[in-house]
């Protein structure tokens, strides 16, 4: 892990993970340094909670049709801040690139594009974020909490939200059938 950062990439958690909040989670890792790691949730949508009714709480008039995709909870930090994944190109100018073909943006006019014919191509909204300290999730992983693996489109943005952990472990040649809630060291 010496360097390594994952920016870009896919957690997968690990059956046993000791917190609830991220059994069976899929975290798309948008920012990682020496300081700090944040990310995003991709499967785990609010019940009942679409963009287009978040976008009129919020008082964002729509010209176009939005589709009543989900907001996904991205984490347990902040649950209030939203945060929009989107392909790129969407070019906000406090967009930040998180990995190739996808943008992070959290401010309003990335809201307001959604509801415009300036829309991303493909996007998912999320209330919340999940975050590390220096050197937390690194440990973490060398604990076995994480697997991780190389994003792609329809693992991040995509609506099948309950097979998104399953074809992520599928992406490594891993069978979640065989896995246990305990780790071994060699």
């Amino acid at each position: 892990m010496e360097g390594a950062f994952l920016s870009g990439q896919l957690l997968i958690s690990m059956p046993g993970i000791s917190d609830p909040r991220f059994e069976r989670t899929l975290i798309l890792v948008c920012a990682h340094d020496p300081e700090h790691a944040m990310g995003l949730a991709v499967n785990r949508p609010v019940e009942g909670l679409t963009v287009p009714d978040l976008l009129e709480k919020l008082e964002i008039k729509s010209t176009i049709h939005v589709p009543p995709h989900l907001v996904l909870l991205g984490g347990p930090v902040e649950r209030e801040r939203g945060f929009v994944l989107h392909t790129d190109d969407y070019k906000g100018e406090f967009s930040l690139r998180v990995g190739p073909g996808v943008g992070l943006t959290a401010t309003r006019e990335v809201l307001e594009a959604m509801a415009s014919e300036d829309h991303p191509r493909r996007s998912v909204l999320a209330l919340g974020y999940a975050g590390w300290g220096a050197g937390q999730l690194e440990e973490e992983i060398r604990q076995n909490v994480w697997l991780t693996c190389e994003a792609d489109e329809a693992l991040v943005f995509d609506e099948d939200y309950s097979t998104k952990w399953s074809r992520a472990l599928a992406k490594l040649g891993i069978d979640p059938k065989f896995l246990g809630s305990t780790a071994g060291r060699a």
